[in-house]
Parts: structure tokens; C-alpha cells; sequence
């Protein structure tokens, strides 16, 4: 049936337990997939880390680079645009603020994502992949919308909504 509209959810759930020093061991799935990972995260000595995984800032560039690269791959195809080569090269910058040495407040400013294709494609047609490829990429989209993000810390009654 053409310009039927099919709809889905994509759930990913994580469990993250504290294993050094400021080390994250973490087990992602994909239920849906039936898919398991499992993942870590330290930081360096600057925040009193090991360095014994990438820290997560670095993951999350990976992630949003990872994610946009397969997008284009992914709809080119659909599009009928022919991918021979593609390079992205992403710079995330955040700025930051502390007041003495209390807890320092972080801001996002400006994420870019350079995009190189090789393709014979015209560049309308690489523009409307772009536009496709960020629309469908789940990280770019969380991103760009104001997502609600809940905290709920446990104790010993239940759970409290922070």
C-alpha cells in the first residue's frame, strides 16, 4: 500500500554500575533486536579517573557521528544516491561555568558535523539526503527537540521523582 504510514518505537534500556575509581561499566540492549553491549566509561585524572575507557562525552561524539554516517548510507540507498566514500567529521563544543569549587554548571553551544561524499549525485540530491539522514537519525533528533528527560533516585520507600 503506498504512502501507508507504518509507525514504531525504538527502546534501548542501560544499566550502569560504578566500578573504580570514576570507571562506568554499563550493559545497553536492544530488546526489540534481542542485541546486547556492553560498554564503559572512565575519565581521566582530571576528574580523579583511571583513563581506562573513553570518557562520555567521547562516546556521545561517536554516537552522533555513528549514528548520522548511517543514516546517509542507509537513505542514500532508498534515495537512489550512491555512496562511494563518506567522511564526517563532528566537533561537539560545550562551555562551562564554576563558581569557586562548587559544582560547575555545563552548557552545549555549537555541534558541527562537516559531512564529505563522494557521489555523482547533484548537490540537491546530497542536500536532500542530508535533510532525510538527519531527520531519521535518533540522536540528531533528541538533540534538536527539547527532550523530557526524567530523574528518579531510589530509596528506602520507593522511588522519588527528582
Amino acid at each position: 500500500m503506498a504512502g501507508s504510514i507504518k509507525k514504531f518505537n525504538v527502546i534501548f534500556e542501560g544499566v550502569g554500575v560504578a566500578t573504580g575509581k570514576m570507571r562506568n561499566d554499563i550493559a545497553v540492549s536492544w530488546p526489540m533486536m534481542n542485541e546486547h553491549f556492553e560498554l564503559a566509561t572512565d575519565e581521566g585524572p582530571f576528574h580523579g579517573g583511571d583513563g581506562t575507557a573513553p570518557p562520555p562525552l567521547a562516546l556521545f561524539t561517536a554516537a552522533l557521528t555513528g549514528c548520522l554516517m548511517t543514516q546517509l548510507r542507509a537513505f542514500g540507498k532508498r534515495l537512489d544516491v550512491e555512496i562511494h566514500d563518506l567522511k564526517v567529521s563532528a566537533k561537539l563544543h560545550w562551555s562551562g561555568e564554576q563558581e569557586g569549587n562548587k559544582p560547575y554548571v555545563s552548557m552545549p553551544e555549537l555541534f558541527t558535523l562537516d559531512i564529505e561524499m563522494d557521489t555523482n549525485s547533484a548537490i540537491s540530491e546530497k542536500i536532500a539526503l542530508i535533510s532525510a539522514a538527519t531527520k531519521g537519525c535518533f540522536i540528531e533528533q533528541s538533540l534538536s527537540e527539547r527532550v523530557k528527560i526524567k530523574h528518579r533516585l531510589k530509596d528506602n520507600s520507593g522511588w522519588i521523582e527528582v
